[in-house]
């Protein structure tokens, strides 16, 4: 695996696995998203992951003009390197996914790289109370959920996006999409280096345990050598256990509310940058520098903010 000197620390500041009614600071509005996202590139994150909701219901939201009024106000308050996901909800068709990365020209997308189940159900043996009426249903419904990353997909997304030099966070949550990654190397349709983020602790994915951590590492060092960039994510009560462990054998790191609410055992995390500062805090313990925007920049060989569409 290539060994960098720093750390990319990526924020995940919202997203669409959590929703309004289980925790009252999940950002929500444009202004609550651009704020929360300036506040975690002030704390240390170099990449800000991002997704949209309605302001009012909280709701996914995957409309490129969804996306703008918060996106202005971030590159306006930051240098942060904005990733804008591809992934949406897990209910969305991949056309309607990749709408603002299309439009918006990112310097990075995430891109889920395989079809898998996606449950969010076990959530609701934690929330009973919900304010707004599709949240419950979006939770139970994904007992039935497939969450739709087909080759022909993929490869879609690729091909659209690509084009405007936009680079991608390849979404990884088990051994098998490092494999499709793979395939897609080996058809050309994307070039090194890669910045391969390895999930942890979905359900339908790979688990938390650090035999599983161990085993992604092992086999994306097989398939793909010094050509990717590793990072880390663990969901809900695994994301600092996870940070730390990767961390301390190389790898780059993602926290924020998407992933996990939480700042401590039943303790919710009041903002995404005390997440970033945590896990800042973590990484110099172990001895090691965070990575600046531009040094993300020149690590992961982006386009630079000018080249982006907003």
């Amino acid at each position: 695996m290539f060994q960098q000197k720093k750390v990319i620390i990526s924020c995940a500041v919202t997203g669409a696995i959590h929703t309004p009614s289980m925790s009252p600071y999940l950002p929500v509005t444009p202004e609550e998203i651009a704020e929360s996202s300036i506040a975690a590139a002030k704390a240390g994150a170099a990449i800000i992951h991002l997704h949209a909701r309605d302001p009012i219901t909280g709701k996914p939201d995957q409309r490129p003009e969804a996306f703008t009024p918060f996106l202005k106000l971030i590159k306006q308050g930051s240098n942060a390197v904005i990733n804008l996901t591809t992934g949406g909800s897990p209910y969305m068709p991949v056309q309607e996914r990749i709408q603002p990365a299309l439009v918006l020209r990112p310097e990075v997308a995430s891109m889920n790289m395989g079809s898998m189940n996606f449950g969010l159900f076990p959530m609701l043996e934690r929330f009973k109370e919900f304010k707004h009426d599709w949240e419950r249903p979006y939770l139970e419904g994904s007992k039935d959920l497939i969450f739709r990353n087909t080759y022909g997909d993929i490869e879609t997304a690729l091909k659209d996006l690509s084009a405007s030099g936009t680079r991608y966070e390849f979404e990884c949550y088990d051994t098998s999409h490092l494999y499709n990654l793979a395939h897609f190397v080996q058809r050309g349709l994307v070039k090194a280096p890669f910045f391969v983020q390895t999930v942890f602790g979905i359900l339908g994915g790979i688990g938390a345990h650090p035999d599983d951590v161990m085993h992604m590492k092992r086999t994306a060092d097989r398939l793909f050598g010094n050509d990717y960039r590793w990072s880390v994510l663990g969901a809900g009560r695994s994301q600092m256990k996870i940070a730390a462990m990767a961390a301390s054998m190389g790898a780059n790191v993602r926290v924020g509310l998407e992933d996990s609410l939480w700042i401590g055992a039943g303790k919710l995390a009041t903002s995404n940058a005390e997440q970033v500062s945590k896990v800042r805090d973590i990484l110099q313990g172990l001895g090691l520098e965070i990575a600046t925007p531009d040094e993300a920049r020149d690590i992961l060989q982006l386009k630079g903010g000018a080249a982006v569409g907003f």
